[in-house]
């Protein structure tokens, strides 16, 4: 019997790369969640790269009109899964705090929870897939098929990047190593700090994301492009009729919209160049916490409960010592997101014992200077554990392992938290220890790199996400990378050995 893969696409492409090369290695079955837009649709109901089994189009079966909410039903998937609906939907961009263009109702979120529980379960039931490949799961609804996928005895193999610079790792769970409880005991290569940080300037993370960013919607001409395009287009914007996510999304509004956004952003910029802090005060006792980027799966899906960083910071502040300060820094990659609102950098600003630190400042010199670090999530913990300070997350990382790293499980206890971590000494030898955990399940992959050569193909530089794709154009494209991909193919190829599911052609 086959091996049957499920896997979920949607416009970055890249899990539509790994369906076209595990198909040359294995002789599997291969089915689709399609997630995307119109556009992009037509090249996928046309292309012969990739024989899938059977595919579905998201976007067919979920509309709010198409059906009311079944909330007798949805209790008992609550149930059956181990879910909490409304955490997941409370916290999706599209239906609450983020959305500029339209407001949802509770009935209209929960009758597409119902069409997509309902989806999801006919899926799992009819194909009873062995594994289910996807990327970091990015909205509620990719994290939803996750989580019923997992609790059905579906075999996840989540596709992340490392917090190794220009690595990535696949594992059941995002930010952990399967099968990983405690550090290995081993002979170490680094045993200083000096040594640790001079081997991550190769691996650099911060360097990766900072390429990204410069590079993410950067195009003046892409820009043009893109605008002429879905402007002068003839079909106009028909996802606003099919698509919830494009819902209150006419050609006028997303104009007047993009036209506001580039004069807030000047604006924020100007703010921040006057009145942001460029420096370190000289003996002062600091505590760092870096902003995460809003609106981003580190807040919304990995640390549901910590999306209101200005009283999280609030939170932090009440609890410091008398003689410390708090250092929070701007995200250099919330200028993606066209900064924060200037009202929040005051409120930050006017919490007595913060200090709100210029995204252009070194994190280095924060992480050389800091008694000790809190962060939700993401990487800066780790990094700040190169430089030998203690580290407090709320959310779960993998590098939690580390005795070093303490995670927050009652916030009335946080100002005791933060007394035991500054207590704390951290010891070169582990963080080599977690390195080599981390080098030997990673793989060779440049995941932001290639999405971002995905997007300048096909995308005008991430400016518009409805665009037709050419096949022959997809298939240079894949030939082109085709050493990466296989790269990647390997360590997918490595899991699937490992759980002893499937025999290679």
């Amino acid at each position: 019997m086959k091996t049957k893969f499920i896997l979920w696409l949607d416009s970055e492409l890249l899990t539509f790369a790994i369906a076209y090369y595990l198909k040359k290695t294995y002789d599997c079955e291969l089915y689709a969640i399609i997630d995307i837009t119109n556009g992009t649709k037509n090249f996928f109901e046309k292309q012969n790269l990739v024989e899938f089994e059977k595919t579905w189009f998201y976007f067919d079966h979920v509309h709010p009109q198409n059906s009311k909410p079944d909330y007798e039903y949805l209790k008992n998937i609550e149930k059956k899964f181990e879910l909490n609906l409304w955490n997941l939907a409370i916290n999706e961009r599209i239906f609450y705090h983020y959305n500029k263009f339209y407001k949802f109702s509770s009935n209209e979120i929960s009758s597409i929870i119902t069409q997509e529980c309902q989806l999801f379960e006919k899926i799992i039931d009819e194909v009873k897939p062995d594994f289910f490949i996807t990327k970091e799961t990015i909205q509620h609804k990719d994290h939803l098929f996750y989580k019923m996928c997992k609790q059905s005895g579906v075999i996840p193999l989540v596709c992340y990047e490392s917090i190794i610079g220009y690595k990535c790792i696949i594992s059941q769970k995002e930010h952990t190593i399967d099968s990983i409880t405690d550090l290995p005991k081993k002979d170490n290569r680094y045993h200083s700090f000096e040594e640790l940080q001079n081997y991550f300037k190769n691996f650099n993370k911060s360097m990766q994301v900072i390429n990204f960013r410069d590079k993410y919607m950067s195009s003046e001409l892409d820009r043009l492009k893109a605008a002429t395009k879905f402007l002068l287009s003839s079909n106009g914007n028909n996802n606003t009729k099919t698509h919830y996510t494009y819902f209150g999304r006419s050609k006028l509004r997303v104009l007047i919209s993009e036209l506001q956004s580039i004069k807030k952003r000047k604006s924020r910029e100007k703010f921040m160049e006057n009145n942001l802090n460029r420096k370190i005060f000289q003996n002062e006792k600091f505590i760092y916490y870096p902003l995460h980027i809003e609106q981003e799966r580190s807040l919304l899906i990995a640390a549901p409960y910590y999306t209101n960083q200005i009283e999280i910071i609030r939170s932090i502040a009440k609890s410091l010592p008398i003689d410390y300060k708090l250092y929070v820094k701007e995200h250099p990659s919330q200028a993606n997101r066209n900064w924060r609102d200037i009202s929040d950098y005051k409120e930050i600003m006017s919490i007595p014992n913060v200090r709100l630190i210029h995204p252009s400042f070194p994190s280095a010199e924060l992480y050389k200077n800091c008694s000790s670090i809190i962060t939700i999530g993401g990487g800066s913990g780790f990094e700040a554990s190169l430089y030998g300070k203690p580290t407090i997350i709320f959310g779960d990382m993998g590098y939690s392992i580390l005795p070093s790293v303490v995670k927050v499980n009652n916030f009335d206890r946080l100002s005791d938290t933060i007394r035991e971590s500054l207590s704390k000494n951290v010891n070169p030898l582990d963080i080599d220890r977690y390195i080599s955990l981390l080098e030997e399940n990673s793989i060779d992959f440049d995941w932001s790199g290639m999405s971002m050569k995905i997007l300048n193909q096909f995308f005008y530089g991430g400016y518009l996400a409805d665009v037709d794709i050419s096949i022959e154009e997809m298939k240079h494209f894949l030939e082109e990378h085709k050493e990466s991909f296989e790269k990647l193919i390997s360590g997918f190829l490595l899991k699937i050995e490992q759980h002893g599911k499937m025999d290679a052609k």
